[in-house]
């Protein structure tokens, strides 16, 4: 089973981290109640970089970890600068703050499935106002 230490990794590893090794090589990460969705370790992680490296210069802020048998959950702030098009918004360099929460699926010491649930109308207000 997965640690909680390397499941908080996963999603705020350092900059610039790896966080592919942490995939099964047939991932699913999705962003709820969005089109966002990438299938496959490399796919998987161009989204979480693309969130955090390209529309944003954005960190994790963790609040909670629970780890179980095979499941595992985190609540968050996605904070940083938005930096880059997202939405349809060109970069503003405005500030974000956003509460957020991950449901992660394992398989053995690997994240099979990500489940984000993150109030995206909340970030492009964020971003527009």
């Amino acid at each position: 089973m997965m640690s909680g230490r390397r499941c908080s990794n996963t999603w705020m590893p350092s900059p610039r981290a790896d966080y592919g090794q942490y995939f099964t090589d047939d991932v699913v990460v999705t962003v709820e109640g969005s089109d966002q969705r990438a299938e496959g370790r490399e796919a998987g992680e161009q989204l979480i970089r693309y969130m955090h490296e390209q529309a944003f210069d954005a960190r994790p802020e963790l609040k909670n970890l629970l780890v179980d048998e095979g499941k595992a959950a985190i609540e968050a702030d996605f904070t940083g600068t938005h930096t880059g098009e997202f939405a349809g918004v060109a970069p503003t360099g405005r500030a974000v703050r956003v509460p957020y929460s991950v449901i992660y699926d394992l398989r053995g010491d690997q994240i099979s499935k990500l489940r984000i649930y993150l109030p995206l109308s909340v970030l492009v207000e964020q971003i527009t106002t």
